[in-house]
């Protein structure tokens, strides 16, 4: 059969277009992403076997993502390492809904020990429910958190959660009428009296009626762990690395947990290591330091855009600069509520912070080398042998004797510049 040089023409030209036509439908739905009528992030709702992505919308229907992509920052930390204060300058902004450290629920109903555990086994039982409950509360579930609270709540009503006071969305309305809306900074004490029973269905409601959510917690070892809800992509995770000087963390830990660290204080005293000091108290800080911050500054792929590593000193010695480089990071605004809470809780008497171990206000760049004046040349000297390699790493200087060690002219922070992975 001839067919004339128009025909030709015709059909190359059909299928050029049909061609056309399969690209641009391709390329336009590269993921099948289903249209999600909720602006607030949701989750699985069941398991399903089958690779995601290869189904349609329809046969589908509980995936779904982070739409408004609503910032979820963690503060990963360790206890005495200035988290507290990094807590508050989130915890202050009029669009955060900040959380204190829920996972102390986890370990109490877990491992009910004072001091963590570091038993393997006892380890990842922690981690799995913590990055469980974590997946939940960034999602604003906050009912999830009741099956740890001791006793259990009632009615979703509760009076034991950790810290409720340290959050200003728990003090606020919805969840709290006790306080107008002019009353910007409430004592966490006068929270915990006024607003009575915390009622966990008006604090999820609190939760996504904000734009953005932190979380402080101190319970995770390293940011390895966290890898699974770093990649989650029903999140938008921002993790902020904190970090202090061990020889700081421990000076902070011999005063605050004075019965868990009793040896140390009589090493101190009497100037003798005692034969069964518990030297893991230390050492496991400056493993996990090291294995953390060696994974964030390697910058893997799975952390790009994700990870900011702050040292304590840093931030205490510039507290409004630092803070701006960490909300830059965040990609959200430094509102005025911000700047004035940190102007009125750095520049306060260490007397008034010896009173309160786990308040925010003191005089941040005075006690960010504080140690040096209440921990002996022994212990120092021990500290750096035992951690030199992350005191090397962060950039913290080592002293050679007692004088040098006193000498609070001499800064032992060396100008180093961390740049977030972006």
């Amino acid at each position: 059969m001839q067919c004339s040089w128009k025909a030709v023409i015709l059909l190359a030209l059909a299928s050029i277009a049909i061609q056309y036509t399969a690209i641009r439908t391709f390329t336009s739905k590269p993921f099948q992403l289903c249209p999600v009528p909720s602006p607030q992030n949701c989750g699985l709702g069941a398991q399903d076997t089958d690779p995601p992505f290869e189904r349609g919308c329809d046969e589908y229907p509980y995936f779904t993502y982070n739409v408004s992509r609503k910032t979820h920052i963690l503060v990963l930390a360790t206890t005495r390492s200035g988290s507290s204060f990094v807590g508050q300058l989130l915890n202050q902004h009029s669009d955060v809904f900040y959380l204190f450290e829920p996972l102390y629920h986890v370990q109490t109903a877990l491992i009910p020990r004072l001091s963590h555990s570091r038993n393997p086994a006892d380890r990842r039982v922690m981690l799995g429910a913590s990055r469980d409950l974590l997946r939940s509360l960034y999602d604003c579930d906050l009912h999830f958190l009741e099956s740890y609270i001791k006793p259990p709540p009632t009615n979703h009503t509760t009076d034991k959660l950790f810290r409720r006071g340290a959050s200003k969305a728990l003090c606020s309305q919805p969840v709290c009428d006790a306080f107008g809306p002019g009353e910007s900074i409430v004592e966490e004490g006068d929270c915990v009296k006024k607003c009575a029973t915390l009622n966990m269905t008006l604090a999820a409601e609190s939760c996504r009626e904000r734009r953005h959510m932190a979380i402080k917690i101190v319970r995770v070892p390293e940011i390895g762990d966290l890898r699974a809800l770093v990649e989650d992509p029903r999140l938008n995770l921002k993790v902020i690395q904190l970090v202090r000087d061990p020889r700081g963390i421990l000076s902070s830990r011999i005063e605050t947990f004075r019965d868990t660290y009793r040896l140390w204080r009589i090493w101190r005293a009497t100037g003798r290591k005692p034969y069964n000091l518990d030297l893991g108290q230390l050492t496991v800080v400056c493993e996990d330091f090291l294995s953390s911050v060696s994974t964030g500054l390697s910058h893997p792929y799975w952390l790009k855009g994700k990870y900011m590593l702050v040292r304590y000193e840093d931030l205490a010695r510039n507290p409004l600069q630092k803070t701006k480089e960490i909300y830059d990071f965040l990609g959200l605004p430094m509102d005025k509520n911000v700047v004035d809470w940190i102007q009125a809780n750095t520049r306060g008497s260490n007397e008034l912070l010896t009173k309160h171990k786990y308040g925010t206000v003191r005089d941040s760049a005075a006690n960010a080398e504080s140690w040096r004046l209440k921990l002996s040349f022994d212990m120092v000297d021990y500290t750096q042998t035992v951690c030199q390699k992350i005191l090397h790493t962060l950039g913290y200087k080592s002293v050679k004797s007692a004088e040098e060690l006193k000498n609070m002219s001499l800064s032992l922070v060396e100008d180093k510049i961390f740049v977030p992975f972006l």
